[in-house]
């Protein structure tokens, strides 16, 4: 089951502004090493939940796994071969708005390698484009 908010205050959000860097959440907070994003974009909850399986599954389950973003803007979609007009479409999925500098997944307690491969299986994941960072050198 992909991520998503438990309740929101609005259940449709308009699309909203992406410019900018991310001001808050770009260096590593909790782990040794981190998965970075470079673009902006929307990944939504179900490309997240599909990073943290392949993630788990490369470490079998050791380490830890931190995810730094959560997708909690509704996108909506009009049904297919629908015309113009009659309001706003149903919500189709969350995304969590990504600006570049933004800071998605976290690892410690597996070695270098180990990380850098999980990070590398997650970031053909998603929907930007990604640079691994570390606290130390790989």
């Amino acid at each position: 089951m992909p991520l998503m908010p438990k309740r929101v205050k609005h259940r449709k959000q308009q699309r909203g502004s992406r410019k900018g860097l991310a001001s808050r959440g770009t260096t590593l907070a909790f782990g040794e090493y981190g998965l970075k994003s470079l673009e902006r974009g929307w990944v939504t909850g179900t490309q997240l939940e599909a990073c943290r399986v392949v993630i788990n599954r490369d470490m079998k389950r050791r380490g830890k796994l931190w995810i730094r973003v959560f997708p909690d803007k509704p996108v909506t979609k009009k049904p297919i071969e629908t015309r113009m007009g009659k309001g706003k479409g149903a919500p189709e999925a969350w995304v969590a708005v990504v600006k570049p500098g933004r800071m998605l997944f976290e690892i410690g307690g597996v070695p270098a390698e180990m990380a850098r491969d999980a990070l590398r299986l997650a970031a053909a994941k998603l929907g930007v484009r990604t640079m691994l960072v570390t606290r130390r050198g790989w």
